[in-house]
């Protein structure tokens, strides 16, 4: 899934050197985190299910934003950042919870039952969840191009739908109802997460809201499955770990600070090389198979998408 930071902003006039740096960074991050999703796949063929991947993509991860967290902490102490209140506490617990606990496990319960494509694909629509709870929430007018949009990156994502369930049967409508979810809890997070990150800063907030949803998820872990679940074959430990640097810290960052250099729009239109790349990674490392009907959808969803970055909303 994408990251919160991509609402900050950055200078108009960047170097050719630092524009450069940001779209490596943008482009690789969104790689990365699409990946994501045919590590959780492999960690799969272990017999383990959707809690056992998130315990241990979680468990590994937290050192890595606790060392952050304790770094942002230590600037506030030292008043070089403000501290939070009362209430900007309980509302980061609240983010963490909604937007990297509920919205990963809901995630991986997705991806037992579908492909790795189609997971993506669904999780890109997230921008489009936001713009129709603003508008319902918020009261934004969606314009005719906006509807456009809409109905185009839908009628891909039915497309990949139909793909899926040619392949892996009744199963898919269970999968992609998680996803789904998982898409739109995110949007939640998001919109919800707006004001706070511009009083926090975005290392900030990720740093925190991740670390308050390790300790969550290992709640939940642990209470289900006991000390015997972190017996597990040695697989499922490299996969993890490969997964919690790779596809959770590293993209998490590199993303923020792409944002940093060009910008949260076109960080976000470089995002969609993400659905292009777990296609063709699906099909190398997971063997799922690349049809047309599946190109068109992906195409779609893209094209979408891309016409909702560059409209600004209620123009």
């Amino acid at each position: 899934m994408s990251s919160p930071s991509q609402t900050t902003s950055a200078p108009q006039i960047t170097p050719a050197s630092t524009f450069w740096a940001g779209f490596f960074l943008a482009c690789v991050g969104s790689i990365l985190f699409s990946a994501k999703a045919v590590v959780t796949k492999l960690t799969y063929r272990y017999g383990v299910d959707a809690l056992t991947v998130i315990g241990f993509r979680m468990a590994f991860s937290l050192p890595f934003f606790l060392a952050v967290a304790a770094v942002q902490a230590e600037k506030a102490r030292r008043g070089r950042l403000p501290k939070l209140n009362l209430k900007d506490a309980v509302l980061v617990l609240v983010l963490g919870f909604i937007g990297y606990y509920l919205s990963s496990y809901l995630d991986f319960l997705g991806l037992q039952y579908i492909s790795a494509g189609l997971e993506r694909l669904i999780l890109f629509l997230s921008p489009s969840f936001v713009m129709l709870i603003s508008a319902v929430w918020l009261k934004r007018r969606i314009s005719l191009a906006q509807w456009f949009a809409l109905v185009v990156s839908y009628l891909g994502v039915v497309l990949a739908f139909i793909h899926d369930l040619s392949f892996a049967g009744s199963n898919v409508l269970l999968g992609s109802s998680f996803v789904l979810a998982s898409a739109f809890t995110y949007a939640i997070y998001l919109i919800s997460s707006g004001e706070l990150l511009k009083r926090m800063g975005s290392t900030r907030l990720v740093a925190y809201a991740m670390s308050a949803s390790a300790v969550y998820v290992l709640i939940h872990f642990f209470s289900v499955k006991g000390w015997e679940g972190v017996v597990q074959p040695a697989g499922v430990y490299w996969l993890s770990l490969v997964h919690a640097v790779l596809h959770t810290v590293l993209p998490t960052f590199m993303i923020m600070w792409s944002v940093q250099r060009v910008g949260a729009p076109l960080t976000s239109q470089l995002g969609m090389v993400g659905p292009v790349s777990i296609l063709f990674l699906a099909w190398w490392l997971l063997d799922e198979p690349i049809t047309m009907l599946q190109i068109l959808g992906t195409a779609l969803v893209l094209c979408g998408m891309l016409v909702l970055s560059k409209l600004r909303p209620g123009k």
